[in-house]
Formats: structure tokens, C-alpha cells, sequence
């Protein structure tokens, strides 16, 4: 639809440039069609084309020996693959417009102006040979970032607190809340309060334990102020937001850019992180132990 009613609509209301959210891919062909200057940015943890570290919808460890530059090599040709059915359509958009795009160049079409990123720089992998014009200028958000939820404080006891929240758009798996139910239970010492968003029927998940606050949203960041630990998917923002305030974190990645999160929170020892299909509440509950006896550990040096 954008190939066919962007440039218009931009030509017909004046735009003189855009910012582009890179999640759009090769959405830049179209100002490119009509010389709109445009800039990039990333929301989400970026990806890294060049095969220097692996690419973010993959959690594997930075590794630079062969084998480990061609297993970023052979995880490439599997995105590329994923974007197949969408390259088809980019190529015959170019062709129609009059572009000469060299195929072979995964920067091609990318802004020449600027390309930003709302991953740190400190939380990146390190030897990505980005371009010039491409910068590290996250995180973008405050302590405005998030829309205001009721929330029923004084039910915290004032026990350690983990905050959990899975709350992306690809969860709907019970099991993944379920696991992660059974591995708190036990934990007499702390508090949780889950955020299972709206993809999820609460009364699906059988009994919540006495130690366990379960909404449907919650005020991320005033509880991440309170929070000694993080249960996440390991979506950008929610990993932003905890580091922001020195909030370990135990990541399960679903899917997206998620698993690149992971991976950087795992070699950053900024917390653990464990792969969906190897999830159980036993692994689960011992990650958690291991992330306080690491936390209490730290507070006694």
C-alpha cells in the first residue's frame, strides 16, 4: 500500500523529509522515487548486516572465530529468506520508479544523512563496522514514557520485588505464564507482580499464588523504581528501562528482536536468559535464585 499511495500523499501535502522507523523495510524507496531526503531510526535493537556480530532475531554469543563469523553468514541467509516474499515486491517497485539499486549492498537504500538507534552504545556488541552517520542515541524514554494504570499498591509488602511483564504482541502462550507461576510459588521471600497484558484470560492460568500480584497492566517504571528484578521477553524498552535504573533482568525471548537482547544481556552479565523451548519452571526458579545470590553478591563487594 505505501508503494502505491506514499509518494502521493507526500508529494500532495509537502512533506520535505521523513524519519523513518526501520521496521518499514525498504520503505525509503519511495521518498527515495521523489527525492525526499529521509533519516532512519530504530526502536527496536537494530540488525547488523554486516555478519561482524549476530543478527538480532538471533540470540547467539558474540563470537569471531570462522566458525562463529559463519554461523552469522549462514543466520543472514535465513533472514533473507524470511524477507523473501517482500524483496520481490521492493524490486519490482524500483524497476517501476527508475531506481538503480545494487541488490547486493544490504546499505543501499539506507539513509545517508543518519541512522539512529535507540540501543546504548555500552549495551551493544562491541566491532560492528557501522557508517558514519550511524548513532547511538538511546534509550528514548523518561519516567513519562508510560501511560498511567491503576494499581493496587498497598497490597506490597515490601519483600523484594520482581516485576514480570511478557507482555509482547506474539504472546499468547499460556505455558510461558504457567512456568513462570509455578517457578515463584515456592519463594516465601519475595513479592511478584505479573503484567500479562491483554493476549492472555487470566482465569487460564489456574491459581496465582499468595505471593503474586497478577494485572493486566502496570505502571512499568514506578515498579521498576521498586523492583529488584526483571521477568521479561526481553523487548528493547522493557530491557532499557530496567538497566536504566540497575534492575537485573531474566529474559525469555519470543520472538522479534528479542532474542538479540538477550544475547546482549548475557554478555553484558547484566542478568540470565533461557530459550523458550527450554523453559521450565525448575530452570526458571533457578535462574532467578542464581540473578539474587549474583545481586547480593554484588551488594557485599
Amino acid at each position: 500500500m505505501a508503494f502505491d499511495y506514499l509518494a502521493d500523499k507526500l508529494t500532495t501535502t509537502g512533506v520535505e523529509a521523513l524519519v523513518i522507523d526501520t521496521v518499514h523495510f525498504f520503505i525509503e524507496l519511495v521518498p527515495l522515487s521523489i527525492s525526499v531526503p529521509y533519516v532512519h531510526i530504530w526502536n527496536v535493537l537494530h540488525l547488523d548486516f554486516s555478519g561482524a556480530t549476530p543478527a538480532s532475531v538471533f540470540s547467539c554469543p558474540l563470537d569471531s572465530s570462522p566458525e562463529g563469523l559463519n554461523r552469522n553468514a549462514e543466520n543472514l541467509r535465513k533472514l533473507g529468506a524470511i524477507l523473501g516474499p517482500l524483496a520481490e515486491i521492493v524490486r519490482s517497485y524500483a524497476e517501476k520508479v527508475g531506481l538503480n539499486i545494487d541488490w547486493n549492498d544490504s546499505a543501499a537504500t539506507v539513509s545517508k544523512l543518519a541512522v539512529i538507534t535507540q540501543t546504548p552504545k555500552e549495551f551493544d556488541f562491541p566491532g560492528i563496522p557501522w557508517p558514519a552517520q550511524f548513532h547511538y542515541a538511546g534509550p528514548f524514554h523518561d519516567d513519562e514514557g508510560r501511560g498511567r494504570y491503576p494499581f493496587p499498591w498497598e497490597q506490597l509488602t515490601g519483600k523484594p520485588l520482581i516485576y514480570a511483564s511478557l507482555r509482547t504482541p506474539v504472546n499468547g502462550l499460556d505455558d510461558v505464564y504457567k512456568n513462570l507461576l509455578k517457578a515463584v510459588e515456592p519463594l516465601e521471600d519475595v513479592q511478584v507482580v505479573l503484567s500479562v497484558g491483554k493476549n492472555i484470560n487470566p482465569e487460564n492460568l489456574g491459581r496465582i499464588p499468595s505471593n503474586t500480584i497478577a494485572v493486566r497492566s502496570a505502571p512499568q517504571i514506578e515498579l521498576l523504581k521498586r523492583a529488584a528484578l526483571c521477568i521479561t521477553h526481553a523487548g528493547l524498552n522493557t530491557v532499557l528501562e530496567s538497566l536504566a535504573r540497575g534492575v537485573p533482568i531474566v529474559a525469555i525471548p519470543i520472538g522479534y528482536d528479542q532474542p538479540g537482547s538477550a544475547g546482549r544481556i548475557a554478555h553484558h552479565g547484566v542478568g540470565e536468559f533461557i530459550e523458550l523451548d527450554e523453559l521450565t519452571a525448575e530452570r526458571l526458579r533457578g535462574l532467578i535464585e542464581k540473578s539474587f545470590a549474583r545481586s547480593e553478591l554484588s551488594r557485599a563487594g
